[in-house]
């Protein structure tokens, strides 16, 4: 269902970018096209009407959408929690006695940057100065 519902929403996405495109630009600030020329498969005031009619029904279907696709999402992972929040499976271990690491996903990295991180390397030894002549 929730495919099906991308779909149609990309298809209306695709025609609202079309039909917004081919409206008359007032202004004229693309410099393309716009500016009332003689060449358009409509003319004048039937033009204005379908294509504003048109926008109007493919904004309304993208919002409709829009909410359709989120109250899915919302409904199809209700059980579900952050990942964050969750611990995660404990790997293979080698040694069968080991113990499970305990805490959110975040809390466990935290412990094994510890764990892993390089000891300090020293600090480099001061360099002499050279004697003066």
């Amino acid at each position: 269902m929730q495919t099906v519902l991308i779909v149609v929403h990309l298809l209306i996405v695709l025609a609202l970018i079309v039909v917004v495109l081919l409206q008359r630009s007032e202004g004229g600030a693309l410099g393309m096209g716009g500016g009332g020329g003689g060449g358009g498969f409509f003319t004048g005031r039937g033009q204005a009407n379908a294509l504003t009619r048109a926008t109007a029904i493919l904004a309304t279907l993208f919002f409709m959408t829009s909410l359709g696709l989120t109250i899915l999402s919302t409904y199809s992972h209700h059980s579900q929690k952050s990942i964050f929040e969750t611990t995660a499976p404990a790997p293979p271990s080698q040694q069968g006695g080991a113990a499970q690491p305990k805490g959110t996903v975040l809390e466990q990295l935290k412990q094994l940057e510890k764990k892993k991180a390089p000891p300090a390397a020293p600090a480099p030894a001061p360099v002499p100065a050279p004697p003066r002549q």
